[in-house]
């Protein structure tokens, strides 16, 4: 059974930076796509970042170059650097993944965690 399980998350002022990590079981960590995704509250989810097998990435207009996708194999982990945070980051953030292989990764995915919470104040 996969199972996705995030941590990172916290309260920080604007301007700061966090870094998120999502621990993966359970899945074949290296084969397909996995990213972020954030609700804000009162707002529809929106996807962040995505990163494929080969390690190409790609972000929501509103978090490039600012947040940074990655993922450590050898551990199973994936990580969203975030640098200057902005009130607008505040969100719920969860990690999520795919269960089969598509040329372009993008959302739904078909797995995804509880989430951690971030908290941006100004």
């Amino acid at each position: 059974q996969v199972q996705l399980v995030e941590s990172g998350g916290g309260s920080v002022q604007a301007g700061g930076s966090l870094r998120l990590s999502c621990a993966a079981s359970g899945y074949p960590y290296r084969s397909y796509c996995m990213g972020w995704l954030r609700r804000a509250p009162g707002k529809e989810r929106e996807g962040v970042a995505t990163i494929d097998s080969a390690g190409s990435t790609s972000y929501a207009d509103s978090v490039k170059g600012r947040f940074t996708i990655s993922k450590d194999n050898a551990k199973n982990l994936l990580y969203l650097q975030m640098n200057s945070l902005k009130p607008a980051d505040t969100a719920m953030y969860s990690c999520a993944a795919d269960s089969r292989w598509r040329p372009h990764c993008g959302f739904p995915m078909d797995y995804w965690g509880k989430g951690t919470l971030v908290n941006i104040s100004s």
